[in-house]
């Protein structure tokens, strides 16, 4: 498995991907609002004005998974359910870090919903490490929205 940019084609299947990945891990942990403000448009807009940044794995035009880099941030990350066991998300962190690393990044960091204990537990396999809790500024629709969230840490390899 190896991962590729996206291409502007994929961006409908990525925004789905997305939209039903954090239905499936946000929409029961996370405050209602979000829930509201998290609609399938806002993550085919915000898709589509990241797309530079994504990286996926999986048949072109069929994506099974993808990571979403901002700054030293490992922003987004979601692998289709169907899909999950296959060793995609092994794959797409590992590429993940090392664009990270490529970029000059030495400590990359990103955001874990509380609660969320299925993707904690494969970011401390991954050798993330808890950090701390933080307050996470989200941009809605509605305006900025501070939310409490895990921040894992992982000091990278120089490339």
């Amino acid at each position: 498995m190896t991962a590729r940019p996206a291409d502007p084609s994929e961006t409908g299947a990525l925004a789905r991907l997305w939209y039903d990945g954090w239905q499936d891990a946000h929409a029961a942990i996370l405050p209602p609002v979000l829930a509201r403000a998290h609609t399938r448009a806002s993550f085919a807009e915000r898709m589509a004005a990241a797309l530079a940044d994504v990286r996926v794995i999986g048949p072109p035009g069929t994506p099974l998974g993808f990571a979403m880099l901002k700054g030293d941030e490992l922003y987004q990350f979601y692998v289709a359910s169907e899909a999950r066991g296959a060793g995609i998300a092994a794959a797409l962190m590992a590429d993940a870090e090392v664009q990270l690393s490529a970029r000059g990044i030495e400590t990359a960091w990103l955001a874990c919903a509380i609660g969320n204990a299925r993707a904690a537990r494969f970011y401390e396999k991954s050798g993330w490490h808890l950090a701390r809790t933080m307050v996470n500024r989200l941009d809605t629709a509605d305006g900025p929205f501070d939310l409490e969230i895990w921040r894992y840490e992982k000091h990278l390899a120089r490339r």
